[in-house]
């Protein structure tokens, strides 16, 4: 039998305590052996926002709403969704999204995205870049304010 995850279970991997970004988050994809699309179920608590606005270079992303109505945020504003609604946030600067919980009860969504490595997400509010290795480990955050050429420090 393929193994199974419950999106209303209470079987989490991890929780972000951190005032106005408390949420637990179940890593679905690796729980059901997932390769080439990972998933997460985030659930969000009332009046916090899950992650910074971003979107990610090398890796489509999909919302689902499983239980609630999260306010999402994309470069076209916000909007209010529903449970069932589904969203796809492609790469680049088309793709900056936030989620935020404007109601007063807990609110989750799942989030489905392609495995491509390495990754380069943009923090668009803070001016921050990340990059991720081949196997998803975080190489590193900055901020670019010291662009350099191409050829800078190659003579």
């Amino acid at each position: 039998m393929p193994k199974v995850f419950n999106l209303y279970g209470d079987a989490w991997d991890r929780a972000e305590d951190r005032p106005g970004w408390r949420s637990k988050d179940a890593w679905v994809g690796a729980r059901i052996g997932g390769e080439l699309l990972g998933a997460s179920l985030y659930e969000l608590e009332p009046g916090d926002r899950l992650w910074p606005y971003h979107t990610h270079h090398a890796n489509e992303e999909w919302l689902l709403v499983v239980r609630g109505r999260p306010t999402l945020r994309t470069p076209e504003g916000e909007d209010d969704l529903r449970e069932g609604d589904v969203v796809a946030f492609p790469r680049g600067e088309a793709g900056l999204h936030q989620v935020r919980n404007r109601t007063d009860a807990p609110i989750r969504v799942l989030m489905l995205s392609t495995q491509i490595m390495p990754e380069v997400l943009e923090y668009r509010d803070s001016g921050k870049v990340a990059a991720n290795d081949a196997n998803g480990k975080r190489l590193f955050v900055t901020r670019p304010e010291g662009k350099l050429e191409y050829w800078d420090g190659e003579d």
